[in-house]
């Protein structure tokens, strides 16, 4: 406001010593007043800031320090927690074989009605993989459990079991070489092996592990599309989180990571110059995501997570991260184009204004003055507005 009224009185002064004060003077005066007002500067920002907060919310992120998302476009490297953040946190069907001669499907929707009464966290998982290709289940009858040892159930007039190692020694039960070979190598990333045994016989076998996330991948190929090393961090064991990452194309893994441990790894990745974003979800996490430039927090996770975290992912989907560090880099450029534009209207039309081209006939009147100062607000506004078509999905 100070410098409008600075270029309004060197503009009168000049005039007047020019051709003396006269009602040239009062137009040129006024002119400059007019298009130096500073609502395209004043507007350059907040706008930004205003339709970034908008377009975030409506993707299910919740800025609560708007510092963290300024820094967001500034990361090198995002640590992402695997349970509960990359992988759903729940025990999911991961792999599964049959025997020569069985049917996939005829075998994993009679598994899961084997475990139709099962409250175990195997039969949930063993009903949602069957749920998910709609399979409808075959009738059974007299369930029973088997105490730390599985379920069985009759189908067909044949005993069906369904149940771990354990379940095989007590039914003296040999494996197949091939379901040998296929628990072995399951075995190695970490994950449970349950069997489904008809009259005696092994037809099935099911791999349970944490399920992975669906939108997990297409997280780390985006991330790593603008430059931005994706690292995961968990208290799991190597060969589990070795597995997860290899199936993720994560090159750098944290395992068996204690939680106290957690924000020592974010402070060793600092101490290297870099800019660090943490995602998590758990109590656990929450020293780590205070220690991280930008703290992300899984919706779904704790109240003390949510609490130490700059964003807060409402949707549980690590994709948020990808949009975030979009989001930051395309509002800090909008934030530049408008400040670029609004001062450079000021350098080119306060002259004007003022009379610089006088001499050869151009003198801009106060009506056109605000005109141009209209204009360059509605520009201003426009170029923010196109915030909103920015691709985050």
């Amino acid at each position: 406001m100070g410098r409008r009224w600075e270029a309004a009185a060197v503009t009168a002064v000049v005039w007047t010593i020019v051709g003396g004060f006269n009602a040239q003077v009062l137009i040129r005066v006024v002119t400059v007043l007019v298009i130096a007002c500073p609502h395209a500067l004043g507007l350059a920002i907040p706008l930004v800031v205003a339709i970034t907060t908008s377009i975030s919310a409506k993707q299910g992120i919740l800025i609560r320090d708007r510092r963290a998302l300024e820094m967001a476009r500034q990361v090198d490297i995002i640590i992402f927690d695997k349970t509960g953040t990359l992988t759903k946190g729940e025990q999911g069907v991961a792999a599964f074989t049959v025997a020569d001669g069985q049917n996939e499907e005829e075998l994993l929707a009679l598994a899961a009605a084997v475990e139709g009464d099962s409250e175990h966290f195997i039969a949930q998982a063993i009903r949602a993989a069957a749920a998910e290709r709609e399979l409808p289940l075959p009738p059974v009858s007299d369930f029973a459990a088997l105490k730390g040892r599985g379920v069985k159930a009759v189908y067909d007039g044949r005993e069906i079991h369904l149940g771990g190692p354990r379940l095989l020694e007590k039914l003296a039960v040999e494996r197949p070489s091939a379901m040998t070979e296929f628990a072995q190598t399951e075995g190695d990333k970490g994950r449970s092996v349950i069997y489904l045994v008809d009259e005696g016989r092994i037809t099935g076998a099911f791999a349970l592990a944490d399920t992975i996330r669906p939108e997990s991948k297409e997280t780390v190929r985006r991330l790593r599309e603008m430059g931005i090393e994706v690292v995961m961090l968990t208290g799991d064991s190597q060969a589990v989180a070795d597995a997860v990452a290899a199936e993720l194309g994560i090159d750098r893994v944290f395992a068996e990571a204690l939680p106290e441990h957690k924000d020592k790894k974010v402070a060793a990745l600092q101490k290297e110059g870099k800019k660090v974003a943490m995602v998590g979800d758990g109590i656990n996490d929450a020293p780590a995501l205070i220690r991280a430039d930008v703290g992300i927090a899984i919706g779904g996770g704790t109240d003390v997570s949510i609490e130490s975290a700059g964003i807060i992912l409402a949707q549980s989907n690590p994709l948020g991260a990808a949009q975030i560090v979009a989001l930051s880099k395309a509002s800090h450029r909008k934030m530049v184009e408008n400040l670029v534009w609004a001062t450079g209207y000021n350098v080119v039309a306060i002259p004007l204004a003022a009379g610089v081209l006088a001499p050869v006939g151009i003198l801009l009147s106060p009506a056109v003055g605000a005109v141009l100062m209209s204009l360059s607000t509605i520009i201003v506004a426009i170029n923010a507005q196109l915030l909103r078509r920015v691709q985050l999905n």
